[in-house]
């Protein structure tokens, strides 16, 4: 039988993390809680999706500093900007964050992950983060692991 056509159960594992941020732009490591949803699934074999359905922060997995992230896109996209987003003439929005969104937009919501050995095929420096670009808030994280 090769491998393809081995007998296995598949298995799929949905789980929700709440990240509450403490400032308006803050990067939050969730490495650890996402390792502990692989070892709650039981899972050692698979693919694992980490969104949030949120358009003001992003998911991204990076083997940098966060305040790196923070500095580059803050730079990139100023908070200052002249979005329409943030005139009431165009638009119902009163937080002004009009930056927010589209740096989420630029890292993107979500990330997909190998898992090998109930373990996360990252390297040894890389984490999945978090950034929030709108806070502070609470954020919900969709956690989804497919595999056997």
């Amino acid at each position: 039988m090769s491998a393809l056509e081995t007998a296995t159960t598949s298995l799929v594992y949905c789980d929700r993390l709440v990240v509450t941020t403490r400032t308006r732009c803050q990067v939050v490591d969730i490495t650890p809680r996402v390792e502990e949803v692989i070892q709650h699934a039981g899972v050692q074999s698979g693919l694992l999706l980490v969104n949030t359905l949120h358009t003001t922060c992003s998911i991204i997995v990076a083997a940098i500093a966060p305040i790196e992230i923070v500095t580059l896109l803050e730079q990139l996209i100023p908070d200052d900007g002249p979005y329409l987003h943030n005139d009431v003439r165009w638009s119902d929005c009163e937080r002004g964050n009009a930056a927010a969104h589209l740096r989420a937009s630029l890292l993107g919501h979500g990330a997909t992950i190998a898992v090998a050995r109930a373990t996360l095929a990252l390297a040894a420096s890389q984490s999945i983060l978090l950034a929030e670009w709108d806070g502070p808030r609470s954020r919900a994280v969709d956690v989804r692991i497919l595999g056997t």
